[in-house]
């Protein structure tokens, strides 16, 4: 059970950090040389689409799944292990969880609020210069954050065997 938890806790930190790094290296970017309007249709038509139960389970996996590992290696008469647990947790929980929660989701609730067919040029030129900035550098938090969660659960690996 314990080697199972692990793996998942690998495995779907690896896919979060898949998809914020895609988001941040491709997706953003792409649609960066958007004009407003457009740019600002295809973002609310995202982040409408990514609300899905998968993704909230993806989403929310590595948080019980690091956490039970870091709980169980308490105490691990292998070297590093619970500090490498506990640091994965740690960033996973503030840099991806906490950022997502306080940071990505009011910008995109604001998106999601604003009638885009309804306000001005102006109105959706400066909508737009509240999100895009904040939104890539909370998402480039994210990545960062969940590519070394994940590279920290895989070195963990290497002291559990060793």
């Amino acid at each position: 059970m314990k080697t199972l938890i692990i793996i998942v806790a690998i495995l779907s930190t690896g896919l979060m950090a898949g998809i914020f790094f895609t988001w941040t290296n491709a997706v953003k970017p792409g649609i960066g040389t958007l004009d407003d309007m457009t740019y600002m249709k295809a973002f609310q038509a995202m982040n409408r689409l990514i609300l899905n139960p998968l993704f909230y389970i993806v989403f929310i996996l590595p948080v019980l799944t690091i956490s039970i590992s870091t709980y169980m290696s308490f105490g691990s008469t292998k070297l590093y292990v619970f500090e490498l647990f506990l640091l994965s947790t740690l960033l996973y929980v503030l840099g991806v969880f906490l950022i997502t929660i306080l940071g990505n989701i009011p910008l995109n609730d604001l998106l999601e609020n604003t009638d885009l067919e309804k306000i001005s040029l102006t109105e959706l030129s400066d909508l737009r210069g509240k999100i895009e900035n904040k939104w890539n550098n909370f998402n480039l938090i994210r990545t960062v954050s969940s590519f070394i969660s994940f590279l920290l659960l895989v070195i963990c690996l290497f002291f559990i065997k060793n």
